[in-house]
């Protein structure tokens, strides 16, 4: 028995700390992206007609797909030699012909970032449909006869009027980038380095890798407080909502 010596191991654990770096840095990218795509696509198709209803339709899809296969997927598409993404940069951008994404630390990120938005973005993009929808049409029409451009309407009544939504869309977000861990396995393996080493994986490694199970479990531990005030806070968030 050692007492709270893991506990405050952790504090002291550089790699442990560079690994909260990694997943703050990853989320603050990830639910970024997220919530600014999801908007744009939002404003886009917000109005109805036929062509928009089935782009709203295969809008779920890509959330269906699963962490892991969108991982596999996109390592796959950044092969330097027959990867789709690469090609394609590299007929539009020449000098990026034989860059090699993941083994660069700052583009490994940025990839595994868009794995994850190009899952989450459009279901967000539905979740901002709905809400934008539910604005009464006479506030749009008011404002219009008051000389209010898109933009003034957009900034000045769009968004404050959807903004109880977008602080639940953004804690849900928040919540599910901290715990990213399958795109990590599948395209960089916490590299190059350390430089896309999660919590998640980095406390993977530490019970299975290196077999050291009861530091591993204080890291959990610790991280599933950090998950629980967050879900409070979401929870929270939705009951003073329907009061």
């Amino acid at each position: 028995f050692v007492g709270l010596d893991n506990y405050l191991q952790a504090f002291t654990d550089r790699f442990f700390i560079n690994s909260v770096v990694v997943t703050i840095e990853y989320t603050f990218i990830s639910v970024a992206l997220t919530l600014v795509l999801g908007l744009g696509m939002a404003v886009i198709l917000q109005k109805r007609s036929f062509i928009n209803t089935v782009i709203r339709t295969f809008l779920i899809f890509p959330f269906a797909v699963s962490p892991a296969l969108k991982g596999y997927s996109f390592r796959f598409m950044l092969q330097p030699d027959y990867g789709i993404i690469q090609l394609t940069l590299g007929r539009i951008f020449p000098w990026l012909t034989d860059m090699v994404w993941l083994s660069n630390p700052w583009w490994a990120m940025f990839w595994i970032s868009i794995s994850e938005v190009w899952g989450w973005a459009p279901l967000y993009a539905l979740m901002f449909i709905g809400a934008m929808g539910s604005i009464p049409t006479d506030i749009f029409d008011a404002a219009k006869v008051d000389g209010a451009g898109n933009a003034q309407i957009f900034w000045s009544i769009t968004l404050p009027m959807i903004s109880p939504v977008l602080i639940i869309a953004t804690l849900l977000k928040i919540i599910g980038s901290l715990r990213i861990f399958d795109q990590v396995v599948t395209m960089t393996g916490g590299g190059p380095g350390r430089a896309t080493q999660s919590v998640n994986y980095y406390i993977y490694q530490t019970g299975f890798k290196f077999t050291n199970m009861g530091y591993s479990s204080a890291l959990a531990y610790l991280f599933l407080i950090v998950l629980a005030v967050l879900a409070y806070m979401y929870i929270a968030r939705l009951y003073r909502q329907e009061s």
